[in-house]
């Protein structure tokens, strides 16, 4: 008999308390009895189990024992199921093994649940009433399709994760149906967060409910209803800003965490509130807009690019997709080709890290005219695609000509920068006046160049690429260029290996892995950490033959660039094609110096007033500012802006937002969707998945990396075997340093299969064919 009042207990206990009281899903006949009932009568237990089901049933044996479903521990997994049981003597054996996975020394008041299996089963998975890494009031859903109700909790299917917040309203039927499942079982427990497994079965479309057990979480987030709020404001906010703007071209917009400058990639999904307002004071306030128009692009000064829902950073996509529009397109083109883009993005959200690649037309290629027909094929004309093409020209002349071409003023501005930062440690500036400066010259002299000759470093590799796609260079000619380059991160491997501790330092020491983190130590601050015992460098990976152009391609190379009217000789291309790849590193290697002292002297100054580094996290770099041009109690504004800053990053980790949104009820209800990812070189490789810290099986494994911040070129000091990052696109940082290696790696994989295979224990990658198999 069902009990009156359901209760939370063992696996069998819950989902009998359960039989009668629900009313959104079935709960599957059941019995259970105790391992003590079937040693001293398994006889009886037995023939009571074939009465109940009858002797053809097709049936489940699982676990139920007392330690199992706790609120502080689940066991999940740790015991025996058997699926499929037919038949009495298959029935004596799978309980038999049931009860060994409970040990010799177990509770003899254990039990075993005996059910029929479901038949026809869809869909299945787990559900979790709130997100169990923050405590926050997320319904998380992980399923498969197919007939494998254990596919997910074993891991052995690919599955889909579904995210909805308390009150969610846009959500797909399937899941709407196992949400509200969730929310019953909220009323019958409240306050009790919960872990339940659950299936449909495709014959009557029946929700049967697996099991229902405490969900174990070291975290309590706020209640739905301030979370409720929280997310009512994100979507207010989104919602405004997809109205039509009288500056912009376009009716609307989306967003993204990769597209553009890609702050997931640089600074995380949910950066501390000081590397947030570094990022944003440096480039994406009014350094990328400024930088990008001086290129010859459309004049976005005064819109910032990134924009923050409560601490998440998110790429305004119109506004990017504005700014890679030559400034002399006409307005109603202008106002086509963004419209045209966001569509494209949102019919291909897998291509939000390679938008310059594969979405916008932002320079002269030598493909481009056939790259131009998709457009045609949307409604442009040939007049459009002539007006777009010709302005694309002009605009990559002025950037590649051989003499004045604008990347050789940015290289300029790289040597002031160096040459100011020198008098300024030179100076006798107090700290605030040190750092303000420090972060201004950066801004001026550093991240601003910078952000020009990253617009080099794209244009190089679609340049480079499309002689690819006309047939003048192979794919194994453009691996070779690329094995070819001499990066500053080469030539850090280099130096790993061939200098003292002292002198590498003294070059190389202000890198660290997270760039704008001030709780990432600088190699120069934690040299064991990350260096160990100096070997040497991991340059032997450079097996391929040295890039050469035979006569015929140069001559076809010209003839080319001529037909197209491109302001360079083959000479010329091809040294813009090096320098722009290279240069692009060699920048951000040096404004990171500026920037990573700044860094280290605020740290030192909010250490003089008591702050932990932690705490100085927190801190928002507007208040060097406020106090540069003020007279204020540096103290008080510096805990102020701590506080606030915990406050709000607080609000920052209770929130879980789609990386891709397009419009307001995204941030309520959304599926995590599976990336793209880059595959680097045309080489397969099987390996040890392992992560950075585990320096003694770096050598030959595949190393698991959040990001493709340069800060972790150390890693290519060992001999690694592959690389695999959770974010980064395909022309980034780490792209172009496995190219130069002829290491193959994935960059970008996205969260979902960055955090599958991160828990393999072997790993093969095949690049050429753009597969990764789990190994073990």
């Amino acid at each position: 008999m069902p009990m009156q009042i359901p209760i939370l207990s063992t696996k069998a206990r819950t989902l009998a308390s359960l039989e009668g009281k629900i009313t959104s899903a079935q709960i599957q006949p059941l019995e259970c009895f105790t391992v003590a009932g079937w040693q001293s009568n398994s006889a009886k237990v037995l023939n009571c189990l074939l009465k109940r089901f009858g002797e053809a049933a097709t049936l489940v044996v699982r676990s139920s024992a007392l330690n199992e479903d706790s609120s502080t521990a689940s066991m999940a997994g740790h015991y025996t199921s058997v699926l499929y049981v037919q038949g009495a003597e298959n029935l004596r054996s799978a309980i038999d093994e049931v009860i060994e996975s409970f040990g010799t020394e177990a509770n003899p008041q254990n039990e075993v649940l005996v059910q029929p299996m479901l038949d026809a089963v869809r869909l299945s998975g787990v559900i979790f009433s709130h997100d169990p890494s923050t405590g926050s009031p997320y319904r998380v859903i992980n399923y498969s399709l197919g007939a494998d109700t254990t596919a997910v909790t074993s891991g052995s299917e690919q599955s889909r994760t579904f995210v909805a917040a308390a009150g969610a309203k846009d959500i797909p039927p399937d899941m709407k149906r196992v949400v509200d499942l969730v929310e019953e079982l909220q009323t019958l427990f409240p306050g009790v967060p919960l872990d339940m497994e659950f299936a449909f079965a495709s014959d009557d479309d029946v929700l049967a409910l697996l099991q229902v057990r405490p969900l174990v979480m070291k975290h309590v987030g706020n209640d739905a209803d301030q979370h409720s709020s929280l997310i009512g404001r994100i979507a207010k906010k989104i919602s405004c800003g997809q109205q039509s703007h009288p500056y912009l071209h376009g009716r609307s917009t989306v967003y993204g965490v990769m597209p553009d400058w890609n702050p997931a990639e640089i600074i995380g999904i949910r950066p501390r509130p000081f590397a947030l307002s570094l990022y944003r004071d440096l480039i994406t306030d009014s350094i990328w807009a400024y930088q990008r128009n001086n290129y010859g692009y459309r004049n976005l000064r005064s819109f910032p690019l990134l924009v923050h829902f409560a601490g998440q950073p998110y790429i305004d996509v119109r506004l990017s997709f504005n700014s890679f529009i030559p400034n002399d397109v006409d307005g109603s083109l202008a106002d086509r080709l963004v419209d045209y883009y966001i569509e494209r993005l949102v019919d291909a959200p897998t291509l939000h890290d390679k938008v310059e690649f594969e979405v916008v037309f932002s320079c002269y290629t030598l493909d481009l005219p056939d790259r131009l027909k998709v457009l045609l094929e949307a409604g442009f004309s040939e007049n459009d695609c002539k007006q777009l093409s010709d302005s694309l020209r002009t605009l990559t002349n002025r950037i590649i000509h051989c003499d004045n071409g604008l990347w050789r003023e940015d290289e300029a501005k790289l040597a002031v920068l160096t040459q100011r930062r020198e008098d300024l440690l030179a100076s006798g500036l107090d700290p605030v006046s040190h750092i303000y400066w420090l972060l201004e010259d950066c801004k001026r002299y550093g991240t601003l160049p910078f952000a020009g000759l990253a617009r080099v470093g794209f244009i190089a590799v679609q340049m480079l690429r499309s002689l690819v796609s006309v047939g003048v260079l192979t794919e194994t000619d453009y691996s070779r260029f690329m094995n070819g380059l001499d990066t500053v991160s080469s030539q850090l491997a280099r130096d790993l290996g061939n200098l003292d501790r002292t002198s590498f330092l003294s070059r190389y020491g202000h890198l660290r892995p997270g760039t704008y983190d001030i709780l990432s130590p600088r190699y120069d601050e934690a040299p064991e950490e990350y260096l160990g015992s100096q070997h040497n460098s991991n340059d032997t990976q450079k097996a391929l033959e040295p890039f050469t152009l035979s006569l015929a391609q140069m001559r076809s190379i010209a003839e080319l660039l001529e037909d197209h009217g491109l302001s360079s000789d083959v000479v010329g291309l091809f040294e813009f094609l090096q320098a722009g790849i290279e240069l692009r590193e060699y920048a951000k290697f040096i404004f990171t110096r500026n920037l990573s002292d700044a860094m280290s002297l605020f740290r030192e100054w909010g250490e003089q007033f008591g702050f932990s580094v932690d705490e100085l996290s927190y801190a928002n770099i507007a208040c060097v500012r406020e106090l540069y041009a003020g007279t204020d109690d540096p103290e008080a504004v510096l805990r102020r802006s701590i506080e606030d800053g915990k406050t709000r990053y607080s609000e920052t980790c209770q929130l879980w937002l789609p990386p891709f949104i397009t419009k307001p009820e995204d941030v309520w209800a959304f599926h995590m969707p599976e990336s793209e990812p880059n595959f680097v070189t045309q080489i397969s490789v099987k390996g040890l998945v392992v992560k950075p810290g585990d320096r003694e099986h770096l050598a030959g494994g595949i190393v698991f990396i959040p990001s493709a911040d340069p800060g972790f070129d150390w890693l290519f000091s060992y001999p690694i075997a592959g690389l695999v990052t959770a974010y980064g696109g395909v022309n980034s940082h780490m792209a172009i340093r496995a190219g130069e290696l002829g290491l193959p790696a994935v960059i970008g994989a996205g969260e979902v299969l960055f955090k599958k295979w991160s828990q393999a224990k072997f790993l093969y990658i095949d690049c050429a064919s753009r597969r990764v198999e789990l190994l073990s």
